[in-house]
Formats: C-alpha cells, sequence, structure tokens
C-alpha cells in the first residue's frame, strides 16, 4: 500500500472525508473510497490517474464539496488501495463498477470525471451495464485511447522506433523515486507538469507521485503501453468533454483530438496554453468548474417535492 505523503495544508491538503468505506471488486480487490460533501446532492465521481491517489483531487473535492457529493477512490495499488496482481484494463472498469454500486443508489447518475489513467478507466467500462446505468456525463483529463507511449513527448528527439523505445524504459523503470528532492521536482516537472507550474503544485504531485510503490508503478505501466481502448471511445455514448493541456507531454493534445473526434456526443475539447499532464492540480478552477457545469446540465436530482 502507499506510502501517504501528500502536502498537509494549502489548496493541495486532502480534505477530511464526510466517510470511508471499502468497494469490493470482481475479483475481490478492495478499493478505498472517500465521500465528501452532503447527501442528496448531485453525485460526482473521481478517478485518478497512474501512480496518483484521491490526494490528487483534493483541489477539486473542497471547490465541490459544499454542493455537491464527491466520491473518490484510489485505484487498486494506489492510495490506501491494497496492490492486486490482476492489473488490466478490465480490472479498472470492474474497479469502477464496485465503486458505482457501492456508492450510488439504483438509477442515481453522477459526473464521472477521470484524469489519465483514470480516464482510460471510464474508456474501459463504457459498454457496461452499471457505468450506463450510472453515468450522467463525464469530463476527461489530459488522457488517450492507445499507442500512448509511442505518441508521448517526454523523450526531447524525433519520434519513432528509438524514443518509443526510451519512453518505454523511462515510464516503465523499477528504480526507486526516493525521497522528494530538489532534482526529483525538476524532473517531475518536466516530464508531467507545465513549465510555469507554480513551486506548490510542484511539491504536491511529487508528494504523491513518490508515494506510489515501484512495483505498482512497474506493472501499471505495462497496462499503459499496451493499452487500446479505441472501442471504449466510441461506446461513451453520455455527455463527455475533454480537457487538456498544450505542454501536455504524457498524453499531448493530438490524444485529446483524436478522443474529441471520436466520441458520440462530445461536449467540447478545452486545450490549456502552457498546461502539463497534471491538469487538475495545474487548472484547478477549470476541471472543478467543467465538473459543475457538467452536472448542472445533465444530473436531475429527484427531491421530495419533485418525486
Amino acid at each position: 500500500m502507499s506510502r501517504l505523503l501528500h502536502v498537509d495544508s494549502g489548496p493541495y491538503a486532502p480534505p477530511a472525508p464526510a466517510r470511508e468505506l471499502t468497494a469490493v471488486s470482481a475479483d475481490g480487490a478492495r478499493l478505498h473510497v472517500e465521500v465528501h460533501g452532503p447527501d442528496g446532492a448531485p453525485a460526482v465521481v473521481l478517478a485518478h490517474g497512474w501512480t496518483c491517489s484521491t490526494a490528487f483531487w483534493a483541489a477539486q473535492i473542497r471547490a465541490l464539496a459544499a454542493d455537491h457529493r464527491v466520491i473518490a477512490y484510489d485505484q487498486r495499488g494506489h492510495g490506501r488501495s491494497p496492490a492486486s496482481p490482476a492489473c488490466s484494463t478490465d480490472a479498472l472498469a470492474d474497479d469502477l463498477e464496485a465503486v458505482l454500486t457501492a456508492t450510488l443508489a439504483p438509477g442515481e447518475q453522477a459526473v464521472i470525471a477521470g484524469h489519465s489513467m483514470g480516464g482510460m478507466t471510464v474508456m474501459a467500462a463504457s459498454g457496461r451495464a452499471v457505468f450506463r446505468e450510472h453515468t450522467a456525463a463525464v469530463l476527461l483529463c489530459s488522457t488517450g485511447s492507445s499507442q500512448l507511449v509511442a505518441a508521448a513527448t517526454v523523450v526531447p528527439m524525433r519520434a519513432g522506433r528509438l524514443r518509443t523505445w526510451l519512453t518505454r524504459r523511462i515510464l516503465g523503470s523499477r528504480a526507486p523515486l526516493g525521497p522528494v528532492t530538489p532534482l526529483a521536482r525538476r524532473i517531475l516537472k518536466y516530464g508531467t507538469m507545465g513549465p510555469g507550474s507554480a513551486p506548490h503544485m510542484v511539491e504536491a504531485c511529487a508528494r504523491i507521485v513518490h508515494a506510489c510503490p515501484r512495483k505498482v508503478r512497474h506493472t501499471w505501466s505495462h497496462v499503459l503501453d499496451l493499452l487500446d481502448l479505441d472501442h471504449g471511445v466510441r461506446e461513451l455514448d453520455v455527455p463527455t468533454a475533454v480537457v487538456v493541456g498544450t505542454a501536455d507531454r504524457l498524453t499531448p493534445p493530438a490524444q485529446s483530438r483524436a478522443l474529441a473526434a471520436a466520441l458520440p456526443h462530445c461536449a467540447g475539447l478545452t486545450e490549456l496554453p502552457g498546461i502539463g499532464h497534471m491538469t487538475p492540480v495545474e487548472a484547478p478552477e477549470l476541471v472543478g468548474a467543467k465538473i459543475r457545469e457538467l452536472a448542472a446540465a445533465h444530473i436531475h436530482v429527484v427531491t421530495e417535492e419533485s418525486a
């Protein structure tokens, strides 16, 4: 299980949940789930990305929980969810289904926001009956559906087999990340964030990423390397907004443009100048506002008066 090294003050300090629970996935994997905000409010489900945790969504949770029920969970092996030998896109979909079933009433719908691997989780689950029952709209942040390693520009050289090989070696490294040092912050900022990212943003991301166990990081890197969820994009037939930073080296804007073109019901593509891969941390207000807009437009909350 990950060491929890997230920041403990400021906008990226994780807020205390109203309650916590454990969702059990199809194969028995146990998932840590947090629920924030008032019961009965419009529901939002947050799925974080590779090497992250619920702490990654701290700014959105804090902004939305005043008038939304915000559900965040740790992907298997991340945060407080124990590691599992089963790591696949099917497992990601199973886990999201388990969280939806554990936290939403029958027929209740939510906005689901996925960042990076969290967005891939949404694509993997898009054809599932439970997903369709509970999803009103989707926000995809900094993600892609296939050819991730070949498309990444982390290695500053021309696209081709050599760059793909080097990128695969870097992203799939078994080396421990070690403590969060000034050099570690510079490396993480270069690979995952925009050049103008504020130091407190870099610090928050570094602490979250460095808390991910290296075995978990390495295992999931293979899943991302082999990813092919183009079919899942075509089956994602709820209103879906897409957000990407123009300085994203892990899932460059071309990936998001391809998603927007393939989605059956694209609710808009937003490209953020100078922002990198960590959009919820680098552009917290915009990401939170997109989630709020989708909830206002697509979730109908049944009250006693309207029932």
